[in-house]
């Protein structure tokens, strides 16, 4: 077996994984959330259309060429455009995680969050895992504008909250996009619990000394 074909077996192998965990998780629901991985040699794997992330097949996800053609697989989601923005500006990044996750939503619904940041830094890993989280303004499902927006975005942050709508999460791996997205989803949650009472948020310098 070719080294690609190993990388490509044991990647497919993990989105199934990952996506499942998520599902059985409450994480994701229906045949919401689209997670993608790219291969070392810059091709892309992601979950297809109309497809539950807690029953997904290896071999039906969507492959893309390193240029972003589909190339064989399932139809790919129209949200595939969200990923490939994501790998454009975060070139580093070697997974992307997008889900419609409950309480990031409820948030991103809110009035008065802040668009340059919209969570506060609550807790230590919250800072390690995510940073800041800027706001995407509202546009729908598979609206190609939203691409560029998400892409102004994703040049000083890898998670990004689309207004009405979820996270985009960029990681070196799919684990560090699984666990920032987890992450996110559970400051969300706390952020929630605590809205209209007086919080003690880490301060700048304990936020800076995390590194």
């Amino acid at each position: 077996m070719s080294a690609l074909l190993s990388e490509t077996t044991k990647l497919r192998d993990q989105i199934v994984s990952v996506g499942k965990s998520l599902f059985d998780r409450g994480l994701t629901f229906g045949s919401t959330g689209n997670i993608s991985a790219r291969l070392s040699n810059g091709e892309i794997l992601m979950t297809p259309t109309n497809a539950s992330l807690g029953s997904l097949e290896p071999g039906r996800l969507s492959r893309f060429s390193a240029e972003g053609v589909h190339i064989d697989g399932d139809k790919p989601t129209k949200e595939a455009f969200l990923h490939q923005c994501m790998y454009c500006k975060r070139t580093q990044s070697g997974a992307v995680v997008h889900l419609h996750s409950t309480h990031s939503v409820a948030v991103s619904i809110l009035a008065n969050i802040d668009p340059e940041d919209v969570l506060p830094p609550l807790t230590a890993y919250y800072v390690m895992r995510v940073g800041s989280l800027p706001l995407v303004p509202y546009y729908p499902p598979g609206d190609k504008a939203l691409a560029e927006a998400v892409a102004a975005r994703a040049e000083k942050s890898h998670a990004v909250l689309l207004a009405n709508h979820g996270p985009v999460v960029a990681g070196k791996t799919l684990l560090d996009a699984q666990y920032a997205t987890e992450e996110l989803e559970e400051t969300a949650k706390l952020y929630l619990l605590l809205h209209g009472h007086r919080t003690r948020p880490l301060t700048p310098e304990q936020r800076r000394a995390l590194g």
